[in-house]
């Protein structure tokens, strides 16, 4: 075994960063076991060097991230700091300087993960980033590495906690949605502002890195379509009942039928009681992968914290310094197959329609009419009129998505249509 540690530098200390400095301190013995020489961490970068940080020698920190990265004697970056700069510069200035580098940066490689991984190549050095799509849940090893020989035709899953946690309270409590998010902001699972968790762009990146990878295909977080769950109401959960479902903000990455084309997107959609992921409660993620081999494959559990996100942090750790020892590099960038990434309106899907129609004869004939011009087929029809106002509730068979989209909008049209009460998708049959 190795004597002489390979040292490790951490950018950044929040609630993760503290996590894996204490697992690399507490768990010392057994990483230098693993990995086949000890790991010692060498720099620690902040922005308020003042604050006391429990374990960590107040020598190891530094205001200066770029100096810490340009050091020349580190071996593994870790990447806990988030956002687009200075994270993008500081993981390229440590390539160019001789470390690989450990992200749990999502945004950043939704947004240039091809470019930092070109970086990587180029340098002859690691990029793993495990922790930036599901927390402690191995998936992009699991894609990456055990399923190298299969063929993956979808991703669908819950990737973001703090949503699932408010519909979860929705649908079990009967609370609306700024109750159910008050608790749980209350609770710490969302942030003072939840802007990137309830309107979808955490799971957008975090869908854009999966179906990168389940797809061998460059995704960028421009290519997902997303949408947000902050206008789902508990009139929404009341039909989902009445049809056997519930709802879910879900991160779907499909291939095509033919083959040809990959699409992404995050929006809430209808799924099945008797669907796996209609029962994931309280902030756990779970995500599906339908391979043609493998078959359905199922990963869940916490997908977010301090403790979860540093395990997977740590195991990249481990990967990473294992490399480092035998002078290889692990898997990287792969995008052989340069499939384009399709638009929403490609996607075939179902609708969920709940209209507030007038109360009089051939009302249903002119929306089946609507239906019928568009090319979209009808599954359910539920009429309903209670104190004199007049409901309908449409469940279609699955259709392109522009052609549901256009059915929407020449409904609204109607002059008996008084107004579209929610519109949802139905998914995960």
């Amino acid at each position: 075994m190795r004597t002489r540690p390979l040292k490790v530098a951490l950018l950044g200390c929040g609630v993760v960063g503290s996590e894996v400095a204490r697992i690399m301190t507490t768990h010392a013995d057994d990483l230098t076991a693993r990995i086949g020489a000890p790991v010692e961490l060498a720099g620690v970068a902040v922005r308020r060097p003042s604050k006391v940080r429990a374990g960590i020698d107040p020598e190891l920190v530094t205001t200066d991230a770029t100096a810490l990265v340009k050091r020349g004697d580190i071996d593994v970056v870790v990447e806990v700091i988030g956002g687009i700069e200075p994270a993008r510069t500081l993981i390229t200035t440590a390539f160019e300087h001789g470390a690989s580098v450990v992200s749990a940066n999502k945004a950043l490689i939704a947004q240039d993960g091809a470019a930092l991984h070109a970086a990587a190549e180029q340098q002859g050095r690691d990029l793993y980033y495990e922790a930036a799509v599901a927390g402690a849940i191995p998936l992009i090893r699991p894609l990456r590495e055990s399923l190298a020989g299969d063929k993956v035709n979808r991703v669908l899953g819950i990737v973001n906690g703090t949503t699932n946690f408010i519909l979860d309270k929705m649908d079990t409590t009967g609370a609306g949605y700024q109750e159910a998010l008050d608790e749980a902001t209350a609770l710490g699972y969302a942030e003072a502002d939840p802007t990137a968790d309830v309107e979808g762009f955490d799971a957008a990146a975090k869908a854009a890195i999966l179906a990168g990878i389940a797809f061998h295909t460059r995704v960028r977080l421009d290519d997902v379509h997303r949408e947000g769950m902050t206008e789902v109401t508990a009139a929404d959960f009341a039909s989902a009942k009445r049809m056997g479902c519930t709802i879910k903000l879900l991160a779907i990455c499909e291939r095509a039928a033919d083959g040809g084309s990959v699409t992404a997107r995050v929006h809430p959609a209808m799924i099945p009681l008797s669907h796996p992921l209609a029962s994931v409660r309280e902030a756990y993620n779970a995500v599906f992968v339908e391979a043609e081999a493998a078959g359905r494959l199922m990963f869940y559990g916490p997908g977010a914290g301090g403790a979860p996100t540093a395990s997977a942090v740590l195991g990249d750790l481990v990967a990473v310094c294992r490399n480092k020892l035998g002078e290889a590099t692990g898997p990287g960038d792969s995008a052989y197959t340069q499939l384009p990434v399709g638009s929403m309106g490609e996607v075939v899907t179902r609708y969920h329609i709940s209209l507030d129609v007038a109360d009089k004869p051939g009302v249903l004939a002119q929306v089946a009419t609507v239906f019928a011009e568009h090319g979209v087929s009808i599954d359910t029809v539920r009429q309903t009129v209670k104190d004199g106002e007049a409901s309908l509730v449409v469940v279609t068979h699955r259709a392109p998505d522009a052609a549901l989209s256009g059915t929407v909008e020449a409904l609204r049209n109607l002059d008996t249509v008084r107004g579209v009460a929610s519109i949802m998708r139905v998914e995960g049959e």
